[in-house]
Formats: structure tokens, sequence, C-alpha cells
């Protein structure tokens, strides 16, 4: 059957408490709407990049404030909740976070997570530099999450530009896959759109991107401005949400029938071949 998801477009800042309010009010509106999953960006509960301010706020998943409401909440709404992703301490030796994903059925109960793969180290211009991978620790394990709604292949922001790991998810069985993103407002103009649809069209899958928008306020360093456009996009590589640049939630049908039209159309799945070389 159908199923009615509810995105989420936000700006958050370095403070998780402040930014959980928001999301659990947000989630409410989605709950009346009618939604019977809802999806957040990346970072949801913390953008900052302040190594000091990211050690005063950010907890392990065990401890994390933010998890433990939104998993009451799940239950108190008879929600699911796919957490675009959290920054999280870890028991890695040299300090670095996690940025994961996290899967949380409407019982309150976390089926799943995803460690995104992928570090955002890149040289956009002479202002806009990133080294994701100073304060994070890169995951190993590609995750196809179960539910009622289909299966849900997990990837994070920079990952949408490695092709290699949604058809790995697609082979696995994904039918959605989730790019939640906090997508630079340099690069996102020019490449967020085209990569969304390209990874749905390659794979014949729906893709829910629910992203970061605005400028990001900070306590500590400099403030961050992401490029918003939350968006679906279908199997045939149609858009059918892209929110721009407000903060709100976003409601959509998806019918996954339209997963088995577009890969009897092009069954592109059943023809990938293994090769030698280059």
């Amino acid at each position: 059957m159908p199923f009615r998801a509810a995105l989420l477009q936000i700006t958050s800042s370095d403070n998780p408490r402040e930014n959980l309010a928001l999301v659990c009010e947000m989630l409410r509106e989605a709950r009346l709407g009618g939604a019977d999953i809802a999806l957040t960006p990346e970072v949801t509960n913390c953008v900052s990049n302040s190594r000091l301010q990211q050690d005063l706020v950010l907890e392990t998943e065990v401890d994390d404030a933010s998890l433990k409401v939104l998993q009451l909440l799940c239950k108190e709404l008879n929600l699911w909740l796919i957490i675009g992703s959290l920054a999280l301490k870890t028991n890695a030796a040299d300090g670095r976070f996690a940025n994961r994903s996290i899967v949380i059925n409407n019982s309150g109960v976390v089926l799943a997570r995803y460690d995104k793969i992928h570090m955002f180290d890149v040289n956009v211009t002479d202002e806009e530099t990133y080294r994701e991978s100073d304060g994070y620790r890169a995951g190993q394990n590609a995750v196809v999450a179960e539910t009622p709604f289909g299966r849900f292949g997990l990837s994070i922001c920079y990952d949408v530009r490695f092709p290699y790991l949604y058809r790995a998810l697609a082979m696995s069985g994904a039918e959605i896959l989730t790019v939640p993103a906090a997508f630079s407002h340099v690069t996102g103009p020019a490449h967020w759109e085209v990569l969304v649809r390209s990874r749905a069209i390659e794979n014949g899958c729906f893709v829910l991107a629910a992203a970061q928008t605005g400028q990001h306020k900070s306590t500590r360093g400099h403030d961050r401005r992401t490029h918003g456009h939350t968006m679906v996009v279908d199997p045939w590589g149609k858009v059918l949400v892209n929110a721009g640049k407000t903060v709100g939630v976003t409601l959509v049908d998806i019918d996954l029938a339209l997963v088995n039209k577009a890969r009897k159309m092009v069954p592109s799945l059943a023809h990938t071949q293994e090769f030698d070389g280059p």
C-alpha cells in the first residue's frame, strides 16, 4: 500500500537542545498531516565546525538526549522516523565522532543505524574548505533497513557522489534510498538535483532527501550556509518535491508499485555485468 512520508527541512544551530525542540514540533505537525514515516536531514542535532563546541555538546548514542526524546516521541505519535544523522561521540581512540543515521520504529525502538562512509574533505573555494575526516571517522558498512513501508537503503550527503554505494544497496533489495544532507550552498545549485535524480534513475528507486537550509548560527567557529532544496524523486527520475529554501515539513505519498514499473521498463539492475580492467 502507498504510504505518506514527511521530510523535515530545518536550519540546525550548534545547540542540540534548541534543535530538538524544533524537530519535535515539526514531527507532531507531520503526524497531524497523516505521515507514516518522517525523515530529518544530516546532523539534525548539531551543525558546527568547532571541535571545541562539539566536544562540549555532543554525547554518545547511549547517552544522547535527542535520541532518547525522539524514541519516546515516535512511540507517542505511532510514527516511524529516519533521523538523517546525529553527530555522536564514540569510543574511538582519536576522539573522532560518528555521523550516524538512525531508524526508529513506531514503538520507539532503534532498528538500524548507518555511519557515513564517505568523508567530505574538499576545497570548494578559498573560503569553503571542509575536512570532515578531521572530526569524524568513516563508517565501513552499507545498510538496508526493513520497514513495513519498504526497504530503505541508507546514505548521508557526500555519499551521493559515489554511485557504487547505491547500486550495492539496490542490488541488496533497497526500493527507497535516503540522502539526508547539509549540502554546500556553493556546490548545491550545480550538483544537488542532478545527483539525487541520477541515483533514482540508475537504480529504479525512490530517493528521499531531507536537507538542511539557510544560515546556521554558531556559538563557536564560523557560521555555515547550506543549500536546502529537500527533494523526493520517483524511480523514473521525476521530481515529486522540491522544498526550495524554506524551513518546514513536506508531505508526499509514495507508491512502491512505481519501483517495479520502472525496473521492468529499464531492467538495468538485472543487466549488471562483472568485467576486467582497466
